[in-house]
């Protein structure tokens, strides 16, 4: 069988395209698929273990079994259907735009984060940042993280919106908007928003140096779903 492998942020940059095809045994799982990857692209071997699969915008898990055609995405540790709340998008962000998305007539705060493109990083001048994004996956997962915080937080409003492409020094990365009855919970609300996107939401952030090099910054490793299998 043949399946479709979309490749992102670093591994593309290895491997040298962002699309491949491989032939695979009938009933092959997902931890076949790396090692397939692996033989055929040595390169890419040392950052296997931190690759996770996702097929039809899900993360599955290393057992899980693929079929002929399907469409996998393979996502590296990450650096986050549109509408206006969650928001993956190349245009610049509107800040005023997802305020009043959130607010309702019953909140008393709005807090509002701004993620914004910097001139360094670790003592290396930065001169401009890039964003990858897988955006399909991402914007449902910056709805689950939306739906987290509305499990855990008492809010009235959240959305989050995330740029991707090329951002010069000061704009504006990424959007986080909470609004609910009283700043407390908007500001904690906020505080884990963003740290959750981090964390599990499929965007890539890759450094261009004053100097003229470049790299990508190293993100978390996604947790992959844990084997269906008892």
């Amino acid at each position: 069988m043949k399946v479709n492998i979309s490749l992102f942020a670093g591994l593309h940059d290895l491997v040298g395209k962002r699309e491949v095809t491989i032939e695979l045994a009938d009933g092959s799982t997902v931890d076949q698929l790396r090692n397939e990857l692996g033989a055929l692209y040595p390169v890419v071997v040392p950052y296997l273990a931190t690759l996770v699969c996702a097929v039809a915008d899900e993360y599955v898990p290393t057992d899980h079994q693929l079929k002929d055609g399907d469409e996998v995405a393979l996502i590296p540790p990450v650096s986050g259907g549109s509408d206006d709340l969650f928001l993956v998008t190349a245009e610049k962000l509107d800040p005023q735009r997802l305020t009043d998305a959130v607010r309702a007539d019953e909140s008393g705060a709005v807090t509002l984060f701004h993620g914004v493109a910097r001139n360094n990083n670790e003592g290396r001048a930065v001169r401009a940042l890039e964003y990858e994004a897988h955006e399909s996956l991402a914007e449902k997962k910056l709805r689950e993280v939306g739906d987290e915080v509305r499990k855990r937080f008492d809010v009235t409003g959240i959305g989050v919106h995330h740029r991707t492409g090329r951002l010069e020094i000061g704009e504006t990365s990424l959007l986080v908007a909470v609004s609910s009855a009283h700043r407390r919970e908007a500001f904690e609300a906020c505080h884990f928003a963003v740290d959750r996107i981090k964390e599990t939401v499929p965007i890539w952030k890759k450094e261009i140096w004053a100097d003229g090099g470049g790299d990508w910054v190293a993100g978390h490793p996604v947790d992959a779903p844990e084997s269906a299998k008892t």
